[in-house]
């Protein structure tokens, strides 16, 4: 009788544990989800800006319809560039916040990290981020393409 209570004291103890754990489990699935999701969303508008900004570089005259986002910029080429270099750069937004969400790996994202160094040396990159029209983007992407964009430009030694 007694290894009977013990048997079935045991069997709950395991069944409770078993679905504590399916709890839990799908606690940290529905948490991977909601984050994926996040990123995916994000990702998406990106990519509706990266659009609107190759019509952009594909027809320069549309770019005036926002007469700010070109005050500084005196050519068709000037703006292609300009527009250019912001569709890298919302490229690189992508691969950023999806890498701060841990949706993308350390090694790919350094990759990512060290092309956007070289492309930051370059002067219409460098013009494009002194150009003080209105580029959106995350607040601390902002912060942190600044830092990068700064770190690339001084002299190695």
């Amino acid at each position: 009788m007694e290894n009977l209570q013990l048997l079935q004291v045991t069997l709950q103890a395991l069944s409770s544990l078993a679905i504590a754990g399916g709890l839990i489990y799908a606690a940290v699935q529905f948490r991977s989800t909601r984050k994926a999701q996040l990123v995916a969303n994000f990702s998406k508008l990106v990519e509706l800006q990266y659009r609107l900004r190759e019509m952009r570089v594909l027809h320069p005259a549309l770019a005036s319809v926002h007469a700010h986002d070109v005050e500084h910029l005196h050519s068709e080429r000037e703006i292609q560039e300009y527009f250019l270099n912001l569709m890298q750069l919302s490229l690189f937004e992508i691969a950023w916040y999806a890498h701060d969400h841990r949706q993308l790996s350390d090694e790919y994202f350094n990759s990512w990290v060290r092309r956007m160094r070289q492309l930051a040396r370059e002067e219409s990159f460098q013009k494009m981020i002194r150009n003080p029209s209105s580029k959106i983007m995350h607040d601390d992407f902002e912060t942190y393409i600044t830092k990068l964009v700064n770190s690339a430009a001084e002299p190695a030694g």
